[in-house]
């Protein structure tokens, strides 16, 4: 089974709400938020309220990858807002252990991220401690971004020392990699602009055939 996780980074930041009601309705598996500090990455987007306030709109998963630096001193914040997954990054602190550990005991499945300049080893230790293995398929920072095909052996790498937690794909999703992505061993696939273009709340058919343009393109995948 793929899943597919809509980033909100690019929908209508006016319209969360609606949004996520929209796109769950079209077809969506998990909801991805992505919280960035300006500091890890140079970009600013959402924190610990936005989280809470967009919730209870949220029906599937809440999954909220942190490209934040220092990790520690928020996650009890973003477990108390609803994240039903946290993911930190290997590279956003000294004790991945801990911060890994910390994340389960607050009540969330843990993932780790790593960026594209990061080996596959950077998380190797700790992967019997995630739920899930994040791997940036861009620089992370901004979204509509092109995928790095130079990724694909990482992701093949992570599912051969990891063949049952998942690993999410994120950066230049689309239906035109996603095949290539499950056949490298991706099971969970981020998408942003290529889930919410051409549509919107009042007009959301689009992301329903972007959603499923992406899922059939990654399910076509030869036995």
């Amino acid at each position: 089974m793929v899943t597919i996780a809509p980033s909100i980074l690019a929908a209508d930041f006016a319209n969360f709400g609606a949004e996520i009601e929209a796109v769950e309705a079209q077809g969506a598996d998990w909801i991805h938020v992505d919280v960035m500090d300006g500091h890890f990455v140079p970009n600013i987007t959402f924190g610990p309220q936005m989280c809470a306030a967009i919730r209870p709109h949220v029906k599937t998963v809440m999954d909220v990858h942190l490209m934040i630096a220092p990790v520690d001193p928020y996650i009890e914040a973003f477990a108390a807002a609803g994240a039903d997954i946290l993911t930190a990054h290997a590279e956003a602190g000294p004790h991945l252990h801990r911060t890994l550990q910390a994340i389960r005991a607050a009540g969330c499945r843990p993932g780790v991220a790593i960026n594209p300049g990061t080996p596959p080893d950077a998380v190797r230790p700790v992967l019997d401690l995630v739920d899930l293995v994040c791997v940036m398929t861009v620089n992370p920072g901004f979204g509509g971004q092109g995928f790095l095909d130079s990724m694909i052996p990482k992701i093949a790498q992570l599912r051969a020392w990891a063949p049952d937690i998942h690993i999410e794909i994120d950066g230049g999703v689309g239906a035109g990699n996603a095949r290539r992505l499950v056949e490298a061993g991706a099971d969970v696939l981020v998408a942003g602009s290529s889930v919410f273009k051409g549509g919107s709340v009042t007009d959301p058919a689009a992301y329903g055939a972007n959603i499923r343009a992406i899922r059939t393109a990654a399910t076509s995948v030869a036995a």
